[in-house]
């Protein structure tokens, strides 16, 4: 178990509509400087495939992608720690204050991936914030209970907002 202290800074703009919270950084994400870094994470594929976009790969590419629909995209966790990469692991968390990205935005709808951001999203911050989250299945290369192709069409909801 290692104590994990978020570093990467929120992506946002005034224009932002939408806001994506993840947990924390996994390991792969936190050696590469940016959120959904490992090669077999399915975020950026299925952001890409249900904007009809192409697949970003650097840092530039995956900012640009957001902003241009809308998208913020942080953590709910600002440290905790934790046991690699597995968020049922997480103890003695610390949430990020997400309210700054809600005043200096647009944000309509917050959606959280995963099971574990969407029930600390629920304990800590829904009751500061009184934004209720919308569930997203992760698309962590670990989550085997659903397909690609579930993950993907859970993920349309975004395109609602």
């Amino acid at each position: 178990m290692q104590y994990i202290k978020h570093t990467f800074a929120p992506v946002y703009d005034k224009n932002s509509k939408i806001l994506i919270l993840g947990t924390i950084p996994s390991p792969k994400s936190r050696e590469n400087g940016f959120y959904y870094s490992h090669p077999q994470n399915k975020f950026w594929k299925i952001l890409a495939e249900i904007f009809f976009e192409k697949i970003p790969f650097t840092i530039t590419e995956k900012k640009s992608l957001l902003l241009r629909r809308h998208i913020a995209l942080w953590d709910v966790l600002q440290s905790c720690y934790i046991e690699n990469a597995d968020d049922s692991s997480i103890k003695e968390p610390i949430v990020n204050d997400i309210s700054q990205i809600l005043y200096k935005s647009n944000i309509n709808v917050i959606f959280t991936t995963g099971k574990k951001s969407y029930s600390l999203y629920k304990k800590y911050c829904e009751p500061q914030i009184r934004k209720k989250a919308i569930y997203l299945p992760s698309t962590s290369p670990a989550n085997c209970i659903y397909s690609y192709t579930q993950i993907k069409n859970a993920y349309l909801e975004i395109l609602k907002y």
